[in-house]
């Protein structure tokens, strides 16, 4: 959890957030242990913003990783920060239901959580079969 929470941290840094100016980090870690950061990357128009999380889950995807295990948030928020709707479906694609989700802050407070329990009732791959 440390080590994840940390690459999220260091992620973070690379925010591109000039128009909120709420950076965001997060890292997932695939079954053989690797760690992908991502971070929020804004855009004048708003709509083509987006998240740590997904930026997070689409780097490990782009490099040939479908295998994740965990992933880690961190945000300058006053509790554990909490995921947006739309990374809490990505989040669901690409991570087991019982994988745990690290929601933290710059003050280390921390909530461990799983997929299941951000997203109950989520839209999966498997009904579309």
């Amino acid at each position: 959890m440390d080590e994840l929470i940390q690459a999220a941290t260091k992620a973070r840094e690379n925010s591109y957030s000039p128009y909120s100016k709420f950076a965001v980090g997060a890292a997932v870690q695939t079954s053989a242990g690797e760690i992908f950061g991502g971070c929020n990357i804004e855009n004048a128009s708003y709509g083509l913003s987006m998240c740590a999380e997904r930026n997070a889950i689409f780097n490990a995807v782009s490099a040939g990783h479908q295998d994740l295990v965990a992933i880690a948030v961190i945000g300058q928020t006053d509790g554990p920060i909490s995921p947006c709707g739309a990374c809490r479906q990505v989040i669901s694609e690409f991570l087991p239901q019982q994988a745990p989700v690290y929601l933290t802050n710059l003050a280390g407070n921390t909530v461990t959580t799983t997929v299941a329990a951000i997203l109950p009732g989520a839209f999966l791959k498997g009904e579309l079969i």
